[in-house]
């Protein structure tokens, strides 16, 4: 049988990304005989904001229009993230960050076949440990236990490598139509959007791996 790939354009920052992804993940443990590779791809929900990042209350509410819209929308994710494991800690949160360099390292946890672990302990440092996950020395942290070169890595953050590129690959998405995230591709050409449940993306698979196999 062919490989089925699965490409996944999401944020770190993104609640319903989190979700997204381990609703994909749940559905592909469904079909355990079906040869699956996952990449993550990038966005940004907001390039703008500053490499030291931003208060995220201040932040949110502007986004929200009152606090009171945003512990709705808090308390909502709360229940969705507890049927898969995740426990989500906003009033940890603090800062909201640029997600740029977090980009790049998962771009580079790819090439040594650990993008799926680092792009998991961002989104869990983020989310259940308020962790500002836009600052250089979590980020090498991370790197460093999930096996990079963090002498490596710490270079390549601070020659630039790669921003073009990352940036490169959220133009694409964008021309292709991905206004939000997440957005899933299956097999290169059917498309998801938003964070499905299990049993829809289950049911995208089904239908992909039909064109995967032909």
């Amino acid at each position: 049988m062919s490989k089925l790939t699965i490409d996944v354009v999401s944020d770190v920052v993104c609640p319903w990304c989190y979700v997204g992804k381990r609703n994909l993940e749940a559905a592909i443990a469904m079909r355990p005989d079906l040869d699956v590779e996952v990449r993550y791809r990038p966005f940004q929900l907001d390039a703008t904001i500053p490499a030291e990042g931003v208060d995220r209350t201040q932040y949110m509410v502007r986004k929200f229009g009152s606090l009171d819209r945003l512990e709705d929308a808090h308390h909502r994710l709360e229940q969705m993230g507890g049927e898969r494991n995740i426990h989500f800690d906003f009033a940890a949160i603090q800062r909201s960050p640029n997600t740029l360099d977090a980009h790049r390292l998962i771009r580079w946890a790819a090439l040594v076949g650990k993008q799926p672990e680092v792009k998991e302990r961002l989104m869990s440092l983020y989310f259940e440990h308020g962790a500002d996950i836009g600052e250089r020395k979590v980020l090498l942290d991370v790197a460093e236990a999930k096996g990079l070169d963090r002498a490596a890595v710490s270079q390549m953050f601070e020659d630039g490598t790669d921003i073009a590129a990352v940036q490169t690959e959220i133009e694409q998405a964008q021309a292709m139509g991905v206004s939000g995230a997440p957005f899933f591709i299956l097999a290169g050409k059917y498309g998801v959007s938003g964070a499905q449940s299990v049993e829809a993306m289950l049911s995208a698979i089904d239908e992909a791996a039909k064109t995967a196999s032909a």
